[in-house]
């Protein structure tokens, strides 16, 4: 395809996004990521890369996708009715974490891109979802994406953080998926500006996370716990198979599977009609975490 100049420098942003943070993680963890790299029918493809039985990561995932079709699919076109019946163009990168240690919080980050004949518009974020938090350690992931927010508009934490919160719900299960972060979608207008926050986002994800992987990568942890991080795995699963957008838009245009499924934790559990014991950190989670915060005091 001939990309347009806007789809060039996109494309190539995420390209580098996905390589920048492979290096990272590669380093912390001490593992190499395997890469696929995937042509689709339709148009375009992408280089998935995987990081298996890592020496913190049980799987880390970090894929790269450019696409382009004849049109968007329903689950898009029902949010955006201007774009309907005509040639699109997507590109993005994507991650989930699954660390192995329950002490450590499992991370999703998305930004992407699409762009028809008469529209285009940017989208993404970033999201915790802990076993076993701490305090410190969400306020340190709100504060990094705050900071890059920001940066570009002082109403974009507050609105995103707000829309992450709706967003990364059960509704199924009436509980949040973790401790939010930021999201949003749609948004088009001043395309340099855009672009300009969508990357500083995309940087900030580094500084937002390994922190923290970092910080709990040496803390103990039983087996009760790791049962515990295996159930609320199961919360992860039902959100993106369910809810999850990108998921959605990737089978409706045909991607390659084991790279939209790539996000999915390698083990996981359900159990019947569980509830923590009170007073217990699992309890806490539930009551202190797992509710829609104000976590900097900021309002809004």
């Amino acid at each position: 395809m001939n990309r347009t100049i806007h789809q060039t420098r996109v494309s190539e942003y995420m390209r580098h996004l996905q390589d920048t943070i492979c290096q990272a993680i590669t380093t912390v963890d001490g593992t190499a990521f395997h890469e696929d790299c995937w042509e689709r029918p339709e148009g375009g493809g992408g280089r998935s890369r995987v990081l298996s039985e890592g020496s913190i990561f049980e799987r880390a995932g970090v894929g790269f996708s450019e696409v382009f079709g004849p049109k968007l699919p329903p689950s898009i076109v029902a949010n955006k009715p201007e774009a309907a019946d005509q040639p699109f163009y997507a590109t993005g990168t994507s991650l989930v974490f699954h660390p192995r240690n329950p002490h450590i919080p499992t991370v999703h980050m998305n930004y992407r891109y699409l762009e028809t004949e008469t529209t285009w518009w940017f989208g993404g974020g970033a999201d915790l979802t802990p076993y076993y938090p701490r305090r410190e350690d969400v306020l340190h992931f709100h504060q990094t994406l705050k900071a890059a927010c920001d940066r570009h508009n002082p109403t974009y934490y507050p609105r995103f953080k707000q829309w992450c919160d709706e967003y990364f719900y059960l509704k199924h299960r009436d509980e949040p998926r973790g401790v939010g972060g930021i999201f949003f979608d749609y948004q088009d207008g001043d395309w340099e500006k855009l672009f300009a926050f969508a990357q500083d986002c995309g940087n900030n994800f580094l500084e937002s996370y390994l922190p923290i992987a970092k910080g709990r990568m040496d803390t103990p942890w039983t087996e009760a716990e790791r049962e515990f991080q295996l159930y609320r795995r199961g919360r992860y699963v039902e959100f993106n198979l369910v809810h999850d957008r990108g998921t959605i838009f990737g089978l409706q245009t045909r991607g390659r599977t084991e790279s939209i499924l790539m996000s999915l934790p390698p083990l996981v559990r359900w159990v019947y009609n569980w509830h923590p014991e009170a007073g217990s950190r699992e309890a806490e989670l539930y009551e202190t975490y797992l509710k829609p915060t104000d976590w900097l005091g900021i309002g809004g």
